[in-house]
């Protein structure tokens, strides 16, 4: 199974038996089997047809619309998994502090411990950098988290937690994409305006997936309620920011896959985003880094990234439904 990813302007989706056609006028680009997709991200000015958004809700396939720019306006998904026990057992532990409070440290501290990781392997390659000092904040902060008693007080370590690993991560940043901190509305130069488009699409997949499981993609235990915040996507997403997007984005910026060349104002923010032709460059990365193989210690199998969010989503169930404790994700780098 597989993401498609349209950004042609002014391209239409329409449907023809059990396979969906892009064109263009009058011009065919794609047609591509129902059974083969997962989610369709559609940017900017991409249209559908009716008939297509029914075969989309047939197969059950996800569509997330985003703008030109990255940022997700919506997603259509097909009708809720039947697992309502999930659910009843989702909104329940969501009240619960005694619950709520343990599972939040366990996403915090697999953020916090993979961020460690990430500049401990930058110091053993480039120790005259000065990674040692972040790195040992961020070890520091982690005995931390334990004791923390409140959400708020959780949130503040993370906090701490997340400018010590992001000046970190800009010595990290050996090419002409230099980063001086994270910005985020809106991302003001290429690596903020990388990380924030990847942190979207892994955060809609996420979200994609909870939904499919059964869970209800907007009651979280860490991220608290707010309108339109898919707040359990997010929980889920502290554990993979820095292998799934950090990881991929250094590569992109050191190994000069992406230049600043490739980035472009955008009008609606503000900010930096991706030049059309440059977004099927980050695409096959994308795709390519959460797809590919490596052996975990832990299982002693080989696995990947995507493999593992849906690992993590069934630990997560287990937990919230048998009280199983929650072992959460920490690369082996």
């Amino acid at each position: 199974m597989a993401n498609l990813y349209l950004t042609e302007q002014g391209a239409v989706v329409r449907k023809t038996g059990n396979r969906l056609i892009v064109e263009k006028d009058g011009v065919e680009l794609l047609e591509v089997e129902c059974f083969k997709l997962d989610t369709i991200f559609l940017f900017g000015n991409v249209h559908v047809t009716t008939p297509a958004l029914s075969e989309l809700l047939e197969h059950g396939i996800e569509l997330a619309l985003l703008t030109v720019g990255g940022r997700l306006k919506g997603q259509l998904t097909p009708p809720k998994a039947k697992n309502v026990l999930l659910r009843m057992a989702q909104y329940q532990k969501s009240q619960d502090p005694t619950f709520a409070l343990p599972l939040a440290r366990a996403f915090v501290g697999a953020k916090v411990r993979n961020a460690q990781a990430l500049l401990s392997r930058q110091h053993r390659n480039y120790p005259e950098r000065g990674f040692a000092v972040h790195r040992e904040e961020l070890e520091r902060l982690q005995r931390s988290l334990d004791a923390a008693e409140t959400l708020d007080s959780l949130r503040g370590l993370e906090g701490m937690a997340a400018r010590q690993y992001f000046a970190g991560f800009a010595l990290a940043c050996r090419s002409e994409l230099t980063f001086d901190g994270r910005r985020r509305r809106p991302p003001t130069d290429p690596v903020n305006a990388l990380l924030s488009f990847g942190y979207t699409l892994l955060g809609a997949e996420l979200a994609s997936l909870l939904d499919a499981m059964g869970y209800d993609p907007y009651i979280g235990f860490y991220h608290q309620l707010d309108y339109g915040r898919p707040s359990l996507a997010l929980d889920l997403l502290e554990e993979f920011r820095v292998p799934a997007i950090d990881r991929l984005v250094l590569n992109l910026a050191n190994l000069r896959t992406l230049q600043a060349g490739d980035f472009v104002v955008d009008e609606d923010s503000g900010g930096l985003r991706l030049e059309r032709h440059a977004l099927g460059k980050f695409f096959r990365a994308y795709e390519a880094h959460l797809n590919k193989e490596f052996s975990e210690k832990t299982t002693g199998g080989p696995t990947s990234l995507r493999k593992i969010f849906r690992r993590q989503a069934e630990r997560l169930a287990a937990s919230v439904t048998r009280g199983e404790p929650y072992t959460p994700f920490v690369a082996e780098w």
